[in-house]
């Protein structure tokens, strides 16, 4: 039914699935051959890899989902302060730090938790398609084309397959992505996800309530995701060729230092570039903004009304440290739950490095 990836991630199910043993004869005797696990050895000899079957993806969608959202859940006011900037910037004018003190002197420090409900639930089911996603992409990517010509190709994998999974993910994130923005711009409008959620379903519908930013969160989403992911695996490459370590014998301490340090990296570099549409996503979500029509007509009316610089530039430095933070703490706790799950972490090799 299906060709390329999905087919070859079919046909990995059916390998990854231990056949009953079979009879082989020999002289006399007859001996019964042990079914053979499919693993992946990869060139420097040190680890295999997989096998890459259902339940490693369900490990890693399981791992993705706590990562995001225990991380957005710990930057919860964090975030609170940057779309108060984004939606305000004439009101809270005073940075990261002013604008902290100003929420807490307006509506006292519970105002740092609003929208903390659908923050944790949408992440952890974003994470879920996300961090799950890029994992089956990459990996049936790397299955379809080959060893030497993935490795060649591998971080157009990466942007790939981050686009695919993200694409995926935002389905499922953007209503919960609205609720917790029409929380934070309006603390009084509900007490809480279980209240909000039903109330914009019944005044706007589902379409204008929970999916008129799904065109700003996908140019915010997906280009931050592709960063992420392909900025990370970057600098983790060039980390290991600077200090000479060989990610093959190092300590799970120096593992973990590499994923984030090049967390960070990764995470500031996907800010700048997603930080545009993060900006028209929190102010599009916010009652009347843009008046009425075509969602498009919509951010048109609100990119001219702020200006492209005010675009990129209002609430850019709380999302740096934000997000920064937010990326290293992702790949930090993914790596580490995967190591706990037992999984084997699939990453490029080169095929020429000797064993």
């Amino acid at each position: 039914m299906f060709n390329g990836p999905l087919s070859n991630y079919a046909n990995s199910l059916k390998a990854n699935t231990a056949a009953p043993a079979t009879p082989v004869a020999n002289g006399k005797k007859t001996f019964f051959a042990a079914p053979v696990e499919k693993k992946v050895f990869f060139a420097g000899g040190h680890k295999e890899q997989g096998p890459f079957d259902l339940t490693y993806y369900l490990k890693g969608a399981f791992a993705g989902g706590l990562c995001c959202s225990i991380t957005h859940g710990a930057l919860c006011p964090v975030d609170v302060v940057k779309t108060r900037i984004q939606l305000d910037p004439v009101k809270y004018n005073k940075g990261m730090i002013g604008g902290f003190r100003q929420v807490i002197a307006a509506e006292g420090v519970g105002a740092l938790a609003t929208g903390l409900g659908p923050t944790a639930v949408g992440y952890f089911i974003q994470g879920w398609f996300k961090f799950g996603g890029v994992e089956f992409f990459k990996i049936n990517f790397v299955n379809y084309l080959g060893k030497e010509k993935s490795w060649d190709l591998r971080f157009p994998i990466y942007l790939t397959a981050a686009a695919c999974a993200e694409f995926i993910a935002d389905i499922f994130l953007c209503p919960l992505e609205a609720t917790r923005i029409r929380l934070v711009s309006d603390p009084t409008y509900a007490d809480g996800l279980l209240s909000a959620f039903p109330k914009i379903l019944k005044n706007e519908g589902v379409l204008k309530g929970f999916y008129s930013g799904f065109g700003p969160i996908l140019l915010k989403q997906v280009p931050y995701t592709m960063a992420k992911f392909a900025v990370q695996g970057f600098s983790a490459e060039k980390i290991w060729g600077i200090t000479g370590l060989d990610p093959k014998t190092s300590s799970g301490a120096v593992t973990m230092g590499v994923s984030l340090s090049s967390g960070v990296v990764a995470g500031v570099a996907a800010a700048i570039i997603s930080h545009p549409a993060d900006t028209l996503l929190s102010l599009v979500n916010k009652e009347g903004a843009g008046g009425e029509g075509p969602i498009m007509v919509r951010l048109g009316r609100i990119a001219a009304e702020i200006g492209f610089a005010k675009l990129c530039l209002t609430g850019l430095g709380a999302r740096c440290v934000m997000i920064g933070t937010l990326t290293a703490g992702q790949f930090g706790i993914f790596d580490s739950i995967m190591a706990m799950t037992g999984a084997v972490k699939f990453h490029f090799e080169d095929p020429n490095e000797e064993h």
